[in-house]
């Protein structure tokens, strides 16, 4: 099963294939990271927490 690489929550190997790197198996962040996101094909630091609905 993959895992975030930043939080280690699940995610589906379809989040895998769109949003991870070609070479990677699990990606560096997902949308349940509150501290970090994706900036293109790096990874930065959230400048404001995420507010789940």
């Amino acid at each position: 099963m993959p895992r975030c690489q930043n939080c280690e929550s699940f995610v589906t190997r379809d989040y895998v294939r769109v949003f991870a790197p070609n070479d990677a198996d699990d990606p560096r962040v997902c949308p349940h990271c509150e501290d970090k996101l994706r900036d293109g094909a790096d990874v930065r630091e959230a400048r404001a927490k995420r507010v789940s609905s």
